[in-house]
């Protein structure tokens, strides 16, 4: 059976018709296969994020990756770019749901595509994983360890974003949420309280608390690094996306 992947720089129509960077990664097959939108975290459009979207070409879907920053610092490098973005309050959320629509549609436009498409986000892109999910017609989600679903920013904070708690009854599509026992944002509190706002709201969801894990748990070049919970973390996201991205 031939196995190959092609990953490449590609661009995109996001919010407004704007044209934006993407990183787009899949199989080299006829397919038809499932699309996932990978969300990257505050630190940006880097390396790390984009291994984790060749990670789900190379298990079979058409994954793309839009560059969040792109506006914010056209051509930087992803520190100064996510610096850039900070000072300016992060990613606005009407932007972010724009961006995400352009990238599920360049997705389902694929001729590979058997027309599902999930998202997954990590850190501020767990946030807006949800965000997308309830604004958007998607067929899966992931929220991986996202802050501010309930809860605001403490003050100081660079992030000017609210909670999205009260949009979980607009949820579109099952939702798995993976978290640290040991995370301050979001806390396993403020986790509890987006539970049972959906089950209030008879939504389908799985979350996983890890305990001994914190912020960051997926990223292998980060202190923050817990295998076994990565690893397991891994293998509930795949299966969530078969479940419900398969053709």
């Amino acid at each position: 059976m031939y196995d190959a992947t092609l990953a490449e720089t590609v661009t995109i129509r996001g919010d407004g018709g704007d044209e934006i960077e993407a990183y787009l990664a899949r199989p080299m097959s006829a397919g038809p296969v499932g699309g996932v939108i990978v969300i990257h975290h505050m630190p940006g459009y880097d390396a790390p994020t984009k291994e984790i979207t060749r990670r789900f070409a190379a298990e079979g879907y058409n994954a793309l990756m839009p560059n969040l920053y792109h506006r914010d610092a056209p051509g930087a490098g992803p520190d100064d770019a996510a610096a850039a973005a900070r000072a300016k309050g992060g990613v606005p959320d009407a932007r972010l749901i724009g961006d995400v629509a352009g990238a599920a549609a360049h997705l389902r436009a694929l001729p590979s595509a058997n027309g599902k498409v999930g998202v997954i986000g990590y850190c501020s892109g767990g946030r807006q994983s949800f965000l997308a999910a309830v604004s958007l017609p998607l067929d899966a989600a992931v929220d991986c360890y996202g802050a501010f679903v309930t809860g605001a920013p403490p003050e100081g904070s660079p992030l000017k974003v609210g909670p999205l708690k009260h949009l979980t009854k607009d949820l579109s599509c099952p939702l798995l949420g993976l978290f640290g026992a040991d995370d301050q944002y979001p806390s396993p509190a403020e986790v509890s309280e987006l539970e049972e706002e959906l089950k209030a709201q008879g939504k389908t969801y799985d979350f996983h608390v890890y305990e001994g894990a914190g912020h960051a748990f997926f990223s292998v070049n980060r202190p923050a690094y817990r295998p076994e919970a990565a690893v397991d973390g891994w293998s509930r996201i795949l299966t969530w996306f078969g479940l419900y991205l398969s053709s």
